[in-house]
């Protein structure tokens, strides 16, 4: 009898063994599976040479969530007089669009200037495609095979249009959101574009084939620099971060406008210096920024954009 028992003991203790190690593993990201990723001296080699900017109006598609919105796609178009068109989602991913899985696919989409993504790029009516992924990124990355999501739309954009111009829209993270750094909302912001959205999101998804360069609307850090200049004081009427968002995540008015401001400068590669502040919303409402707080965030929008390469647009001489 004592035979069996040390036989089971012993596989129960590997079982053990076994577990612990798997556990000990650092985690698996799912865009390992298109292959590779680009290293980073490659993936600072596809933004060496900039993008022209656009001779004129070029038309828009915006592809996904409550980050992009409603209001700020066409406070976009007002200020460069282009056409464009979404497809929202309630906290929608990548993959999401991609499975047609959309929560809140008929509420988000309730507009006119709604038309289906498969449609859309099908058509190749569009120089400029806006891609964002879903915060948390953490979870989009784990769960939701970000960067083979955003393989998979950068090369259906390309197999219609090859010269699109395709953009990644960096976000943020909730203020509620305290798994990493908690309490440090802004250095978060900072940490997660080398770590997450160009780490473990770019470089793996633009090693794949078909994908090509795709550059970067640098949201994320635009807001943060705005909050750290309100902060200061630099700002008339504006003085943190609950003066750009209506909740723990989501722009308000504020908040949208210079995320338009943002597009902007990096869609055009034009200084938005003496875009309106006074826009009109989606539904014809009326958005009004304080003049020289809107001449210094425009400011603070160009700064960003000129000083991080993805963007595509040409960068400041530093003296």
């Amino acid at each position: 009898m004592k035979k069996p028992i040390l036989l089971l003991a012993g596989a129960i203790l590997a079982c053990v063994v076994l577990l612990g190690a798997v556990l000990s593993l650092p985690l698996v990201l799912p865009g390992a599976a298109l292959g590779r990723e680009l290293s980073q001296e490659e993936f600072a080699a596809r933004y060496e040479v900039p993008l022209p900017p656009p001779a004129g109006p070029v038309a828009v598609y915006h592809l996904g969530h409550s980050l992009t919105g409603r209001d700020m796609p066409a406070i976009l178009a007002g200020f460069a007089g282009h056409d464009w068109n979404s497809q929202l989602g309630w906290g929608a991913s990548l993959n999401a669009h991609r499975k047609g899985e959309v929560a809140g696919m008929a509420e988000e989409n309730a507009t006119p200037a709604f038309r289906p993504v498969g449609e859309a790029l099908a058509s190749g009516d569009y120089p400029v495609v806006v891609l964002t992924e879903m915060v948390a990124l953490e979870d989009a990355i784990r769960w939701h095979d970000a960067p083979g999501a955003l393989a998979f739309w950068a090369a259906e954009i390309r197999k219609a249009r090859p010269d699109a111009r395709v953009y990644l829209y960096e976000t943020w993270h909730s203020l509620n959101d305290t798994s990493n750094d908690p309490g440090d909302w802004l250095g978060r912001i900072g940490q997660d574009l080398p770590a997450l959205w160009e780490g473990a999101l770019l470089r793996p998804a633009m090693a794949a084939e078909g994908v090509g360069t795709i550059h970067v609307i640098p949201g994320g850090q635009v807001m943060a620099a705005a909050v750290r200049a309100a902060e200061a004081g630099e700002l008339p009427g504006l003085r943190g971060v609950e003066d750009f968002l209506s909740d723990d995540i989501h722009f308000n008015d504020t908040g949208a406008w210079l995320m338009a401001v943002t597009h902007y400068a990096v869609i055009y590669g034009r200084s938005p210096l003496g875009l309106p502040a006074d826009v009109a919303r989606a539904d014809g409402g009326r958005i009004n920024i304080d003049p020289v707080a809107a001449r210094r965030m425009q400011e603070i929008a160009w700064d960003v954009v000129t000083a991080y390469p993805p963007s595509g647009v040409v960068q400041r001489s530093v003296p």
